[in-house]
């Protein structure tokens, strides 16, 4: 199927057309149809999969319909999604597939200032994705109104729900008009997500592309196990392959990704950190030039991640194993986007063996595991650490050996020295 046969209008057509987009994807051929007709959509699919353009090209189709009707500065429709980074590109793709059209789209989001931003609003806006906390601040200054919202899109619910920005949310509803459409997409669809997604719906139609676990078969994944000691040593020893031009690393706190960083520059390796300390305009400079490879290593946690929309990323490398199953999914589907190729790496200890249970548990996929490195795991009983009797409802929690182990590396090195080093094939 071809953009052509969705009926969509030329400046629509020609804005895909520059873009280089000329098929649509699953979920794109699922929603697009039904949310040109008004129909409220429940639409279950992970970021990677076209989501925004699912809902952004029928939203510039429609209201580019009636735009000749609406001489007035009022917002028709609103975007809220949890990160800043998704909220700058949901607005740029607004951007490029509106571009011929006359719509006005503008983005709002917090850790800047909100001059500028209060200034684009006065100038109108038909469009406006923002997120949950600075939306509710301007429109408890009297900047913005929702009364005039006819699309409605919450993206990203399940990590909505995760970042605690369900109340947020439930006040931003109640602002809203009765007589909207809904488009609500989420990648899980946990309990509360579905029941939160029947209190706003009406007569929703649902579109699914692949299930979630299913998405990672396209990706080639491999598992070291290493002690945790020697993780620092391992990943300076995959990254001097030069076949790795750039990698997205991934741990669970915002201190571990600091340390990672100084790690990396003090091995000549070029890389930065985006994380929920950094200030929006450092996490968008970061974006900016891994994006543009002077930057090789982007080291993220989980939240500041979810929004990163890098084309052709090569690797995903999860220093840290996450604690929820669902985490492993959206990090490595950072990679393998849009039928590309990608590769996962995933380092993990003696304490979360446990984890990587339960995550070959969701993918239904036993990961290859890669043995030929000099880091093996030695220590496979360590010490329990604290509360780990409380895991599974501690996101995140910072889990220490109770005992060092030192020398480690010089007895791993001096073992291998006597057999050539083979790196492991990762294609």
């Amino acid at each position: 199927m071809s953009f052509h046969l969705l009926n969509l209008t030329d400046p629509i057509l020609r804005s895909l057309k520059k873009e280089g987009y000329t098929h649509p994807t699953p979920i794109q051929s699922q929603a697009i149809p039904v949310a040109l007709k008004g129909t409220d959509v429940l639409g279950c699919a992970q970021t990677g999969t076209g989501k925004t353009a699912a809902f952004a090209i029928p939203i510039l189709e429609n209201l580019a319909k009636t735009n000749g009707n609406h001489r007035t500065k009022k917002i028709r429709s609103l975007i809220v999604t949890p990160t800043r980074e998704l909220a700058i590109q949901i607005d740029e793709s607004f951007k490029s597939y509106g571009r011929y059209t006359d719509l006005k789209s503008a983005v709002i989001f917090g850790g800047v200032g909100q001059n500028s931003q209060v200034k684009e609003l006065k100038r109108g806006v038909d469009i406006l994705t923002a997120t949950p906390g600075r939306l509710l601040d301007l429109m408890n200054q009297g900047y913005i109104s929702l009364s005039d919202i006819e699309i409605f899109v919450l993206d990203e619910a399940d990590r909505m729900l995760d970042m605690g920005f369900i109340h947020d949310v439930k006040k931003l509803l109640a602002a809203l008009p009765n007589n909207r459409q809904t488009l609500f997409f989420s990648a899980t669809m946990p309990p509360d997500i579905v029941k939160l997604s029947k209190s706003i719906l009406r007569n929703p139609v649902k579109v699914e592309v692949t299930p979630e676990s299913s998405t990672v078969e396209a990706i080639s994944q491999g598992i070291y196990y290493v002690d945790k000691g020697n993780k620092k040593n391992l990943l300076i020893d995959v990254l001097q392959d030069d076949g790795i031009k750039s990698a997205l690393v991934f741990t669970r706190t915002k201190h571990g990704a600091n340390k990672v960083v100084k790690l990396l520059n003090d091995r000549s390796i070029n890389a930065e950190a985006i994380h929920g300390n950094k200030s929006q305009t450092a996490r968008q400079r970061a974006l900016s030039n891994f994006k543009k490879n002077t930057t090789r290593v982007l080291v993220a946690t989980d939240i500041a991640a979810r929004g990163i929309d890098v084309d052709e990323l090569q690797y995903v490398i999860n220093y840290e194993i996450p604690n929820i199953p669902e985490t492993y999914v959206h990090r490595i589907g950072r990679t393998g986007r849009a039928g590309s190729d990608g590769t996962a790496i995933s380092f993990c200890d003696a304490q979360e063996k446990s984890y990587w249970r339960d995550i070959e548990k969701l993918i239904g996929i036993k990961v290859p595991v890669i043995d030929e490195h000099d880091f093996p795991l030695v220590d496979h009983n360590p010490p329990e650490p604290e509360k780990q009797q409380n895991r599974s409802s501690s996101k995140g929690q910072k889990f220490q050996y109770a005992k060092k182990r030192n020398g480690q590396k010089s007895s791993n090195r001096s073992k291998s020295g006597s057999r050539k080093k083979r790196r492991p094939n990762y294609s």
